[in-house]
């Protein structure tokens, strides 16, 4: 079922929110200090692409560089991308079959708000503790 969801999203939306985040990447990796956020981008635009059977969770190691690192990527590309996700999320609920696509879709805003600090994970390795 993962599968044909995935393969549902990848033509229905999951291309184009990639694309957007892989568009975002470029343009922070233009800057070295920027490069952070460039990779963070990078690694949610795959998720973007095939994200049925992924999740995310927190990194025990992250800290306060990660919290500030968060708010400037909310004010330059965070919200941009969130309302990428509300969006198509609003057009695929228009039928039934959408409305699996556009949850997963709402499930991406907290990521694409705040990606530093989180990592993706397959769902079957997801930590007991959550």
């Amino acid at each position: 079922m993962r599968i044909l969801l995935n393969i549902i999203w990848l033509i229905f939306g999951g291309l184009w929110l990639a694309l957007g985040y892989f568009a975002a990447g470029l343009i922070c990796c233009i800057l070295i200090i920027t490069i952070p956020f460039g990779i963070a981008s990078f690694r949610i635009g795959i998720y973007a692409l095939w994200p049925f059977g992924k999740t995310t969770v927190d990194k025990p190691t992250a800290g306060t560089m990660s919290l500030i690192g968060n708010v400037i990527w909310i004010l330059v590309a965070g919200i941009w991308l969130a309302l990428g996700h509300i969006a198509t999320a609003l057009a695929m609920a228009i039928t039934i079959i959408g409305i699996p696509l556009a949850v997963a879709n709402l499930k991406m805003i907290p990521i694409s708000l705040m990606p530093l600090g989180k990592e993706i994970v397959p769902v079957d390795a997801r930590p007991s503790y959550m």
